[in-house]
C-alpha cells in the first residue's frame, strides 16, 4: 500500500507489463486466426474509408501483420488502437472517434456490452479446444443423461461450440447451449422468438439461453468452457443458486466450482454497509462506450441525493490504488463500467469501490439485499429486469438506524431543509425533527476544513516580486540535487 504514496523512481522507468499468454498463434495462421477475409468484406461492402483496429495487450504483437493483410485487400486507412482508455474487453469508441474512424474492428476477448455510436464487428481469437476431452469431461460431470444443463463459454471458443453441441446433443436431450448476443454488431439481427420478452429466454452478459417451458435458471446446472476469470465469476455471482462446473481448455482439465460465492457475497455486503455509512460518494465513470452509461449516472446521482449524501463525479480510466488515493475526502466509490470490470477487489484500495447495484441497495429504500445479485447496470434502469423506482420526494424523509460496522447512529434520507414543505413566507422557520435529526457534516468541504494542510496559500500582496530563476529538474519523486545543500 505504501506504493500509493511513494515508489522508487527507477522502478517506474523499468516497470514491465504482464500480459496473459495464449495468443501466440504462428504468423502463417493469421489469415484464419483473425478472419482477414471477413474483415475485408465488412470494410469493402460498406465503403468504410477509415477503420480503427482495437487490440488487447496480448494480441498487439500481431497488429502489424494483421493490418498489413487487411491493407492488401482494402483501400481504407487503418488505425491501430492499442492502449485503450478503459478495459480492453470494451469497445473504445472514444479513441476511434478521435481519429475520425468510420467503424471499429474489435479483436480478442470482449464483454459484448452494447454500443451506440459506430458500426462494429468482433473478431474473436480462435483458441484451440480439444472436443473429445471436453465432451468426456461433460459426461463425467453429468453422468445422468437427463440432466438439465446450460453450456456457457468464453467468446474465444465460440468457433468450436457447434461441434461440441453435435457431440453431446444425441445423448443429452435436455442440454441448452447458449448463443452470443451480437445484435448491436453490424449486419446482425435478432432471430425471431428469442427476444427479451419471449417465454423461456434468458439474456445475461451477452449470452442468450432458451430454456424449456416451465423451467427457470435454478432448475439447470451450468457447464462453462473457458478460463477462470471475469465471465465465470459474473455468472456465478448472478446465478448464485446454480451448481457450476468448468472445463479449462488450456490444460484440458475440469472441476466442479467451489461454493466460495457465498463468501464473496458477504464481502460485497460489507461494502454495502460501508456505502451506507458514507457521507461523500465518488462516482467513477469507467466507460464511455457502453450504452446507457449516462442514464445510470443520472439515476445514481439522484439516488445518492435522496439518501442525504453528497456525490462527486470522476472520469478515470484504468483504476489503480494510486489514483484513488488522491481523493481522501471520498468515503466510498461507485464504479460505472461493463460487467467484467465492475467487480473490483477493494482490499487493496483505501476506500471501498462498489457497483451501482450495491450503491442502490445502500441508498434506495425500495431495494433490499437478496440472493439476486446484479452486475450489469443496464438492468437497474427503467425497463430493466431489476429496476426499482425511487419513492417520491415527500416520502424521502429522514430515517435513522445503527451502523453494523461502527455501531454509530446514522441518518438516511434528505436533509431536514430539503425535505421540509416550502413556505410562501420567506421569514418563516422550519421546525427540525428533534427525535430523528442526526448531525451530518460529511462533505468534501468540511473534510478540507479539518485538514492541517489545505493547499498552497496565495498570500496576495505579501510576497516580494523576484526575477525568474532556474527551476528543478527531474521527476516529482526525485528532483536532481534534492536534499543537497546549495
Amino acid at each position: 500500500m505504501t506504493d500509493a504514496f511513494s515508489s522508487n523512481s527507477d522502478a517506474v522507468l523499468q516497470r514491465g507489463v504482464d500480459v496473459t499468454s495464449g495468443s501466440e498463434a504462428p504468423l502463417e495462421n493469421v489469415e484464419e486466426q483473425y478472419q482477414i477475409k471477413r474483415t475485408c468484406d465488412f470494410i469493402n461492402n460498406n465503403g468504410f474509408k477509415k477503420v480503427a483496429l482495437q487490440f488487447p495487450d496480448e494480441v498487439l504483437v500481431h497488429s502489424v501483420p494483421i493490418a498489413t493483410e487487411i491493407e492488401k485487400s482494402t483501400s481504407a486507412k487503418l488505425f491501430v488502437l492499442g492502449d485503450t482508455s478503459y478495459g480492453s474487453c470494451c469497445v473504445d469508441e472514444v479513441a476511434a472517434e478521435h481519429v475520425g474512424a468510420d467503424c471499429i474492428v474489435h479483436y480478442g476477448r470482449a464483454c459484448l456490452s452494447p454500443t451506440t455510436r459506430l458500426p462494429l464487428i468482433y473478431v474473436f481469437e480462435r483458441r484451440p479446444l480439444d472436443l473429445e476431452k471436453c465432451a468426456a469431461a461433460f459426461r463425467e460431470m453429468y453422468p445422468d443423461t437427463q440432466s438439465h444443463v446450460v453450456v456457457l463459454y468464453d467468446v474465444n471458443y465460440s468457433h468450436a461450440i457447434d461441434d461440441l453441441q453435435a457431440l453431446l446433443t444425441p445423448s443429452y436431450p435436455n442440454m441448452v447451449v447458449s448463443t452470443l448476443v451480437l445484435d448491436h454488431c453490424h449486419g446482425h439481427s435478432e432471430p425471431p422468438g428469442v427476444g427479451p420478452g419471449d417465454p423461456g429466454v434468458v439474456r445475461e452478459f451477452g449470452r442468450r439461453c432458451v430454456l424449456k417451458a416451465g423451467l427457470g435458471v435454478r432448475d439447470y446446472s451450468v457447464f462453462f468452457v473457458g478460463p477462470e476469470g471475469a465471465v465465470l465469476r459474473n455468472f456465478m455471482m448472478t446465478w448464485n443458486r446454480v451448481r457450476f462446473s468448468a472445463f479449462q481448455p488450456a490444460t484440458s482439465t475440469s472441476r466442479a466450482e467451489s461454493p466460495a460465492v457465498n463468501r464473496a457475497l458477504m464481502k460485497r455486503y460489507y461494502a454495502i454497509e460501508r456505502a451506507k455509512d458514507a457521507g461523500v460518494v465518488g462516482i467513477l465513470v469507467g466507460t464511455l462506450g457502453v450504452a446507457d452509461y449516462l442514464a445510470i449516472i443520472t439515476q445514481l446521482k439522484e439516488t445518492i441525493r435522496r439518501a442525504g449524501k453528497k456525490s462527486y463525479m470522476f472520469a478515470m480510466g484504468k483504476l489503480n490504488v494510486a489514483k484513488l488515493a488522491n481523493f481522501q475526502e471520498i468515503d466510498v466509490f461507485v464504479l460505472i463500467a461493463c460487467p467484467e470490470n465492475s467487480l473490483l477487489e477493494h482490499g487493496d484500495f483505501y476506500k471501498p469501490v462498489v457497483t451501482p447495484f450495491e450503491m442502490e441497495v445502500a441508498c434506495n429504500r425500495g431495494r433490499e439485499w437478496s440472493e439476486d445479485y446484479v452486475t450489469d447496470f443496464r438492468n437497474l434502469l427503467p425497463g430493466g429486469q431489476n429496476h426499482v423506482a425511487l419513492g417520491s420526494e415527500q416520502e424521502a424523509g429522514e430515517e435513522t438506524d445503527v451502523s453494523l460496522i461502527t455501531g454509530a447512529l446514522r441518518k438516511h434520507g434528505l436533509w431536514s431543509e430539503e425535505a421540509a414543505v416550502p413556505s410562501d413566507d420567506p421569514s418563516s422557520l422550519v421546525l427540525r425533527n428533534q427525535n430523528l435529526t442526526v448531525a451530518q457534516t460529511h462533505t468534501a468541504a468540511s473534510y478540507l476544513a479539518g485538514r492541517s494542510w489545505q493547499g498552497l496559500e496565495r498570500k496576495l500582496g505579501e510576497t516580494a516580486v523576484t526575477k525568474a530563476v532556474e527551476g528543478r529538474r527531474g521527476i516529482a519523486i526525485a528532483y536532481e540535487g534534492e536534499g543537497k545543500s546549495s
